[in-house]
Parts: structure tokens; sequence; C-alpha cells
């Protein structure tokens, strides 16, 4: 609930700031469309995103230290060349205990990259964590869970901080279950993912060796079993999806009672928050049953997990073995990886965060450092204009939708127009840099860098959540390669999102409007998606939509949600409608509402043909091209498992057959593969 949708795009990673906006020639000739990507054999009607992007994927190979191929990745590859010489240069002038913003990111990045010292330090870095582990009762089991917010180790359950949905003027402190060593509780309760589990707990036994932690064999089968028991008693992605169910506050008295046999004053001590009066229970029927697992599991094992996962945290920054072993599991087992990234890639995840999509909880990096770095060197301010003068007809293209509702009663449009006004669109970078002036950073000492750095974000949150809500607030860094609509009622989009195919200010508005536009009606439509219509125009829970309405909204959904569960994009694996409801509805509302906003910006005129392709047309393909890729089939199980997006084939074929525009544009008719009669399209927003 960090936001009302985390994490838009597939195969997050930060990007270039648009380099074409320097230019004046599109980054894709002659208009900013790939016309040797096509497969014009496959008609439009079968297979739209083959339609579009066949040529491409059949001469795309998936590079062996990923496991997607995309678009989006090739924008990665062009931002790594321009991070990777700012991070250098930097670390070119960085002395080893730096005082200056530019000279703290050269060290922590010149550290990581000092394989001699990871080398000579094997394990002794992890020495703080193992001692007090080792040393640690019960009581101070549960303070070092706490901890686990600015800290290495790790927890059963989450603590992070969000505005009150109930009192959206103030934050609250949104405590419940924790993540799972593994990606989703399936993979425990399944029988399908049984030889992932067996490489988890042959990946905690190697870890454990690293570590010189004793009994290494016997205790990753007691870890298994210790995280299995979680996994049976908590709760699915689909039911974590309902704002209301998880909006339950409650007193430190109140949570005693509620999940007794748990010292959560030692927990709340350990996050540094056990002064508060009040926090709110998410999954709160599950912690009475996880705190139940915790009392029944000896300490000895809860020491051993603790270890285990306190290593595989650390192990990407720690000697070549762990990152090894880290790498053989969490990438190559579980995504299908075949091989390491290049040391440098990982030192530039690890300072500037880029594999992190919720930056207020990533763990120790300079993300927000590293993103003053980059938008002062790589995001022209034209960009920003172009993007606000999108944004704006986007909106004027959602309020005459929303006017234009047949389903929707005058009670329920009014509150909806209401809550559109209350929206702001952030593009970019924020207004205010964060401070690191009081952060330590040293070129011999990564695995410290990364405490400190983890203690000063989570220090910043605290600190700040005793008072008024920042309505200027980000969570995402300036270059990460995707875009939110967040509880503040903010559509943020990072400078990282804005380069081609995504955007590009020197192409044809027609491909414009279908990508980045299509992205901005996504993140407008997730504040009236099945968890954002539970929002109201002050940012609190409630519920404004009368009841006829609230069901017709949910007969549509199903429809919508019916088409979606017959897709199988692995054999065995199908997409979840509940888990991917409000992404699949915020695709289709947005692709349809950037048709009508490239409309609005014709001011009446006839749309061009370019290359015999209508505006209509190019504002369907420029959609389609966006989600140009391929991944691993470990990869698209994994993501079909646990993902609340669709993968990247259906965020097309999905969508386009409920667009009646679509039907008219490419001539499609009954009989064609993705035809579906006018009665039983899905029609949303």
């Amino acid at each position: 609930m960090r936001s009302l949708s985390v994490g838009l795009l597939l195969g997050v990673a930060a990007i270039a700031g648009p380099a074409s906006a320097q230019s004046a020639k599109p980054f894709y000739p002659p208009w900013g469309f790939d016309l040797t990507a096509t497969d014009p054999k496959t008609r439009a009607g079968d297979d739209f995103f083959q339609h579009a992007n066949g040529a491409y994927l059949a001469r795309t190979v998936i590079p062996p230290d990923r496991v997607i191929a995309s678009r989006r990745f090739e924008m990665t590859d062009r931002m790594e060349a321009q991070l990777k010489a700012i991070l250098e240069e930097a670390a070119r002038a960085a002395s080893p205990q730096p005082t200056d913003l530019k000279g703290k990111v050269g060290a922590f990045y010149a550290g990581f990259m000092d394989e001699g010292l990871a080398e000579r330090l094997a394990a002794t870095p992890l020495a703080p964590e193992f001692n007090a582990i080792r040393s640690a009762d019960r009581s101070m089991l549960a303070r070092l869970m706490g901890s686990s917010v600015g800290n290495l180790y790790p927890s059963v359950f989450g603590l992070y901080i969000d505005t009150d949905l109930k009192k959206p003027d103030a934050y609250a402190l949104y405590l419940g279950q924790g993540s799972l060593g593994l990606p989703d509780r399936d993979y425990y309760l399944k029988d399908s993912f049984a030889p992932q589990r067996e490489a988890y707990r042959t990946y905690a036994e190697s870890l454990l060796r690293l570590s010189g932690w004793p009994d290494a064999g016997a205790a990753s089968a007691r870890i298994l079993a210790f995280e299995t028991a979680l996994a049976n008693v908590s709760w699915t992605r689909v039911e974590q999806r309902d704002l209301t169910k998880q909006y339950n506050p409650v007193t430190l008295a109140e949570l005693e009672a509620l999940a007794p046999n748990f010292d959560w004053k030692a927990y709340l001590d350990g996050a540094g928050v056990g002064d508060r009066p009040r926090f709110v229970a998410t999954t709160n029927t599950a912690l009475p049953k996880l705190a139940a697992v915790i009392q029944a599991t000896p300490v000895e094992t809860l020491r051993e997990w603790m270890a285990f996962r306190t290593a595989d945290t650390a192990a990407p920054y720690l000697s070549k073995a762990f990152g090894e072993a880290y790498f053989q599991f969490r990438e190559k087992t579980l995504q299908g990886q075949e091989a390491q990234r290049p040391r440098w890639k990982r030192a530039m995840a690890a300072v500037a965060g880029t594999d992190c999509v919720d930056a207020t909880t990533c763990l120790g990096t300079m993300n927000w450092a590293v993103g003053q770095l980059y938008t002062d060197k790589h995001f022209p301010p034209a960009t920003k204009a172009a993007m606000q003068e999108l944004s704006a007809n986007l909106m004027k293209a959602f309020e005459a939708r929303i006017h234009k509702l047949e389903w929707m009663s005058g009670e329920t449009k009014a509150e909806a127009l209401k809550k559109l006004t209350t929206y702001q669109i952030k593009v970019g970078y924020p207004d205010k840099q964060r401070d690191y002036s009081a952060v330590a950073i040293g070129r011999d000492d990564v695995l410290g860098n990364v405490r400190r750095l983890a203690t000063a974000n989570w220090d910043f949150y605290a600190d700040r959540s005793k008072g008024a809500v920042d309505k200027s607030d980000w969570i995402m860094s300036p270059q990460t390669n995707n875009a939110y609509n967040g509880s503040l009622r903010d559509i943020v989009f990072p400078a990282g999102i804005l380069q081609a195919p995504i955007f590009d200010p020197n192409a044809d508005p027609a491909i414009n409007y279908g990508a980045i536009g299509g992205v901005i009606g996504h993140e407008l439509t997730h504040g009236f998606d099945d968890q954002g219509r539970t929002i109201d125009a002050s940012g609190a829970l409630r519920d404004w939509w009368t009841a006829a309405d609230a069901a017709e909204f949910k007969r549509r959904a199903a429809i919508l949600g019916a088409q979606y569960a017959k897709f199988e994009p692995v054999p065995g694996s199908f997409i979840n409608p509940d888990l991917t409801m409000g992404e699949n509805i915020a695709d289709l509302g947005g692709l349809a509402m950037a048709l009508d906003a490239y409309h609005i910006s014709l001011g009446g005129k006839t749309a061009p043909v370019l290359n015999g392709l209508t505006g209509d047309q190019r504002v369907f393909l420029g959609w389609a091209q966006a989600w140009a890729g391929k991944a691993t089939p470990e990869e698209i199980r994994r993501y079909t498992t646990s993902d609340p997006h669709s993968f990247r084939k259906y965020r097309v074929n999905g969508v386009v057959p409920n667009i009646d525009e679509w039907y008219r544009a490419f001539g499609i008719k009954e009989g064609d593969a993705l035809y579906i009669p006018k009665e039983l399209r899905a029609h949303i927003w």
C-alpha cells in the first residue's frame, strides 16, 4: 500500500534521460516508429503484439546476464553508458573518506568495484549481525526484526510509513506480514515449485557454510520448514489488494492482545517507533498466526533463519563466493538468467538503486544523490514542458470520458470528477534534494556504507512521519524507468521513463500518445480502478460509489477478468485476473484515454497519414511497440505467479480487442483470432 500503483512496468530498471531531445530527429526514423520491427504477415486481428513487433522479437536475443530482452532494456543500455560515466568520474575524484555528495557517490562505487578488498574480507563484514544473532534470545530476535527497516536483518513482519488512509493529512505506520525468502507463498505450497524449494534449501546451506555457521545442512532444512509454516498462514497477494480489509488501527496494547506470544515492544523499539501511540495492522488476521509459528519454533532455528536471511541480503556486497551463490539461486534458478551481470552493473545497482522500485524502502543506496547528478546532466527542461502538455490533454480526455459514461450515476460522476481535479502531475525529479551530509561513506567499508545509508533512509521517513504530510514527496528516484499513482493523488513520471520508445519529443505525436500517453492514462485510471475507487478526493479511504454503480463496475471488471483468465503465458501458468485486475483495468482505460487525448491534440484537424498508417493506427502501434520484448520461461512463470501486472504480450492483446476504435482502425472482423463481439467487450472507463 506504499502506493496505489507501485511499478507500472515489467523489467524495472533505470534509463537515460531523453538524449533525443537534444537533436531535431526522432530516435526511430523517420517519425518515431520502428518500421523494421513489424510482422506484416501476421494480421493485426490475429495477434496484434506479433503484428507490431514480430521482426523485432525474431532478431532479439536475451543477453546471458538478463532474463528479459525488450525495448525497455534497450533504454536501460543507453542509460547505463551515461550513468557509468557519472559514477566512474565520481570514483576517480573521490577521497577515501569524502565529505561532498559526488565524492561519497564515487567512494561507494569505487569500494564495490574493489574485488580484491571483497575477497580479503570474505564473511567478516557480517560479524556485527552474526554476533548479535548468536547471543539473541526471543526478545532480542524481535528487536533485531524491528531494526530490519534500516539494517540487514530479516523480519517475519513488515513495517512501513505512508499517508493515513483515514486521515490523509497525517502519516501512519503500517504493520503486517513481511516478505518470504521465495517469491510467493505458492512456491512453498504447490507441488509444481518443488525444484525451486530444494534449490532454496541448498542455497541456504551454501550461505550458512560460507558464513561459518555450524550444522548448515540440517539448519537449511529447518529454515525451509519454518518459512513453509509462515507461508501457510500468510495472506495471498490477492487478499492483500483489498485496502479496506487492510485498514485496522491498533494501539500497542491492542496489538499485543491481537497477536500474543511475540515481543511487540521490543520489535517496535528496534524500529525506533516504540513511542508511537497507534499503528495500522494490515494483514491483521495473519499476525496472530505468524506470531504463533514464531513461538512454536525453537530459538536456535530462529537464529539460523535470521543468519541465513541476513547473509542473503548481504551476499551481493560480499566476496565472489557469496555473489556466485546468490546469482545461481536468485537469478539463474528463479529467473532463468544464464550469466551474472558484470561487476560494474552490480556496483551501479548498489549505489544508484537501479534495481529498486520503491525508493523509500530501497536498502542502503545513494539513489537520490545519483538521481541529482543524473538529471543535472541528462534531463532537459523541454522534456518536462512537453510532458506537461501531454498530461493536460490526458486529464481533459479522462474528464470527458467520465461525463459520457452511460453506466455511472450523476452522484458518483460528481465525486469522480472532484477527485480528478485533485491530481498533480510530477515530472523528472523532486523539488527537494535529499541531504547525505551526515552519512559517513568509505571506500573500504561497502557493507558499512549499506548499513549507514539504510539507517539514514529509515530515520528520514520515521522522523518526517511525526509531522504533516509532505505533498511534494516522491517514492521513485529520478533514474527509475517506471511511473506510479501514489497515495498523495499524484501521477509521477521520473526522468528515467521519458525516453524513446516511451517518449520522444521529436516523434510523431500519435506514437507519443500511444506510448507515454497510454502510461499517463494508465496511472490516472489507477485512481479509479478496483483499489483506487475506494479512495476519495481528499485521499481518504471511503466508499463514495452508489451501490448500483459499484455493482455495475464489478460486473464490467469481471468481463475483463474472464478474458485474462484464459491467457497462458507459459504452459501451466495462467494469468490470475484477481491479482492483475487493477493493472488490466488501468491498461485498458489508459490506452482508450490516450486515443481520446490524441484526438484533442489535433484541434479539429485531420491526422496525417504516415507510411500508409492513419493517426489512430499509429496510437495503437505506439502502445504495442512500447511493450515489445521477451523473457525466459522461468521469469515469465515467476512473474505470472507473483506480479500484479500481466506479462507484456497480454498488455497489448488483452487490451485492444476491448476498444471499438481498434476494430475500425485495422478492419478487424469476425473470424479474426482476437475478435470479441461488441456485446462481450469490456467497457469500463
